[in-house]
């Protein structure tokens, strides 16, 4: 698989923090967040900024295992003041962009999954990142557009974090198996860009690929990748369902965790 380059990464966790800096940026920091109801925006916000110093933290001293969140500075975000919080969110992603890019992709570092290297935070922050603005932005009510290659990669992510997911044991993704069936995503404004889901008794496979399906999920890519990442119905933003609507359902609701 061919990922994003790792400058790139470290580009967007800068330029999707900005984005969320824009869209909270005037709001009642106190609404509801309606993809992430149990928060209020300003927990958003908090969470993201946390997660971007987390990861700071670990590249920074080459941690060979997890360093919890109390013994990360500042994680816990400033008081209520806005300006406090916007320049709290902003120093923090600037320093974990910092460490990334003198450690570069290949250093040695713990993290929670498959691959244990710097390139990893890189990618997992630039998502988050992107993923979390979106909650922003639907909050907000302001414009959200996502670079194609960018969205593509989101997508391609979430299934390695899936399928991780499954082979470490989690009972939700456990579930995500059943031969003879497969989830077709299609997007139309951007060529190339499918995945071909297919479910087996051991489990799922993924893959690049135009192929019918037992249910395709099919609109613009970014619409695809807010769906896909439950920020969306699948019936929203000019998507459309073709197929086995029940089969759609079935893998979002066992890949809700994280």
């Amino acid at each position: 698989m061919t990922y994003l380059a790792h400058d790139r990464y470290c580009d967007e966790i800068l330029f999707q923090t900005d984005g969320l800096r824009a869209a909270v940026k005037g709001a009642d920091l106190t609404a509801r967040v309606p993809t992430c109801p149990a928060w209020s925006l300003r927990d958003l916000v908090v969470h993201v900024g946390g997660a971007h110093r987390w990861a700071g933290e670990l590249v920074r001293n080459r941690a060979t295992e997890e360093i919890p969140d109390e013994q990360v500075p500042g994680a816990e975000g400033p008081g209520d003041d806005p300006g406090a919080l916007d320049t709290w969110l902003a120093e923090g992603a600037a320093a974990t962009v910092a460490a990334l890019r003198e450690a570069g992709p290949d250093t040695a570092v713990w993290t929670w999954a498959w691959e244990q290297r710097t390139a990893f935070w890189a990618r997992r922050m630039a998502h988050e990142t992107t993923v979390h603005r979106a909650d922003a932005a639907l909050t907000t009510r302001t414009v959200y557009e996502v670079a194609p290659d960018l969205a593509s990669d989101t997508i391609d992510e979430w299934l390695q974090i899936v399928a991780f997911a499954q082979a470490e044991g989690d009972p939700e993704a456990a579930e995500l198996r059943g031969a003879g069936r497969s989830l077709h995503l299609h997007a139309t404004d951007v060529p190339g860009a499918e995945w071909l889901i297919e479910f087996s008794e051991k489990g799922f496979t993924w893959r690049r690929a135009h192929e019918k399906a037992t249910v395709a999920l099919r609109g613009p890519l970014t619409e695809l990748m807010l769906a896909f990442n439950r920020r969306q119905k699948p019936d929203e933003g000019g998507l459309e369902v073709l197929g086995d609507r029940g089969l759609l359902d079935f893998w979002l609701e066992r890949s809700s965790f994280g």
